[in-house]
């Protein structure tokens, strides 16, 4: 007696396209993990550089000085025999609420007569010309020294102090952060620039406010005379520029100071 045996043979395809579809999802899942490791790298670069132009932003906004007022001095020999021209100008300077703050050893002042215009630097500053003013002191005391070697001194190069610098004297600084080696102003400080503006025509006076020079001032190539158009800019190292602009009285008559600005 015969047995019939029958074998089947079945075609089951459906374990092979779940292993497919797993090594696709695996494959979608580290595509996504990489390109979200990538966006948050970027992120975070973004975020820095928003953060630091940021800070640089308002550190250009918020920080810059504030002209208080501007006197003029002019030489003489007596109360009587007086120069025609300004001959020392005193910009009274502090900074605006809330300013970050400013190193004076990096400003630069410029003033313009409408004929002749001078970049001044600090006197301490010796990285432009490669040195600084001749006969500068940074003693905590030496301010009228460096304003008398401001209106006397000169150097072979550049050239005339009066011409290249500036000096600056503290009126308020309650922090004692400023000195004349590191003039660092912070909000609430009050400080007198000097600027020298003698003219060709005003270097035999004996004394410049307090200063006696003994006809020994050196020529700025400024003058401020009556009915002049003067322009000062002020540029800080960081921050917005400060400009003030006036004209000269008519007359400065028997005055030895004249209030220039405003």
């Amino acid at each position: 007696m015969e047995t019939n045996t029958k074998i089947r043979m079945f075609t089951d395809t459906g374990a092979q396209v779940g292993i497919g579809t797993l090594i696709i999802f695996i494959a979608m899942v580290l595509i996504a993990a990489v390109a979200a490791s990538v966006l948050i790298q970027t992120s975070g670069i973004l975020q820095q550089q928003a953060q630091s132009t940021g800070k640089q932003a308002t550190q250009e906004v918020s920080s810059n000085l504030v002209v208080k007022n501007i006197e003029g001095i002019r030489a003489k020999n007596n109360v009587t025999d007086m120069a025609g021209n300004i001959s020392l100008m005193k910009i009274r300077v502090g900074l605006n609420v809330g300013s970050s703050p400013v190193d004076l050893n990096q400003l630069i002042v410029t003033v313009s007569d409408g004929s002749n215009t001078n970049d001044l630097l600090y006197a301490n500053n010796d990285r432009t010309h490669d040195y600084k003013m001749t006969n500068f002191s940074s003693d905590a005391t030496a301010a009228s020294a460096n304003l008398e070697a401001l209106l006397k001194g000169t150097q072979t190069t550049p050239g005339h102090n009066a011409k290249y610098f500036f000096t600056v004297q503290k009126i308020r600084d309650e922090d004692m952060s400023f000195t004349q080696g590191n003039p660092i102003m912070n909000t609430g400080d009050l400080a007198i620039v000097y600027v020298s503006t003698v003219s060709g025509s005003d270097l035999s006076f004996a004394t410049i406010g307090e200063t006696n020079t003994a006809g020994g001032q050196q020529d700025s190539s400024l003058n401020i005379g009556p009915r002049t158009s003067v322009t000062i800019v002020l540029t800080p190292e960081s921050g917005a520029m400060t400009m003030a602009t006036f004209l000269t009285p008519s007359s400065y008559g028997t005055r030895e100071a004249v209030q220039l600005y405003p």
